[in-house]
């Protein structure tokens, strides 16, 4: 009894991973027309070694803000280093990503489209 159980624990994991990993990922390509995906980069000082409290702050703010603005802007996930925080967003411009740093507060000192996303996958 206890032997199934073991096997059944992993059993699940592999069965919730897999349907997470099929899930399409979002792509330039396969998002709706007139939306388009940014990689901003906030300049902040020490942001590799602010505590998860003032990290989850910072979300929340970029969440409120996110939900004032409506549904046309959406923030997929961001990259925390010493100095940098790189985020990405789906908007239908970069004005409306500006906008959002504004109101939120945050620094946005370069936005670029992204055109093209490569991984290992396109090596081969």
């Amino acid at each position: 009894m206890k032997f199934s159980r073991l096997l059944l624990i992993p059993a699940l994991s592999l069965v919730f991973a897999g349907l997470s990993l099929a899930e399409e990922a979002v792509t330039p390509q396969t998002l709706p027309e007139g939306q388009h995906m940014y990689v901003i980069e906030r300049v902040i000082p020490g942001a590799g070694s602010f505590s998860a409290e003032k990290l989850q702050s910072m979300a929340q703010t970029s969440c409120g803000v996110l939900s004032k603005m409506g549904p046309k802007i959406q923030w997929l996930h961001s990259y925390v280093t010493g100095d940098k925080i790189y985020c990405i967003y789906l908007a239908p411009s970069e004005a409306m990503v500006r906008e959002h740093a504004k109101q939120g507060g945050f620094p946005a000192n370069f936005v670029s489209e992204v055109t093209t996303i490569i991984s290992p996958e396109t090596a081969k």
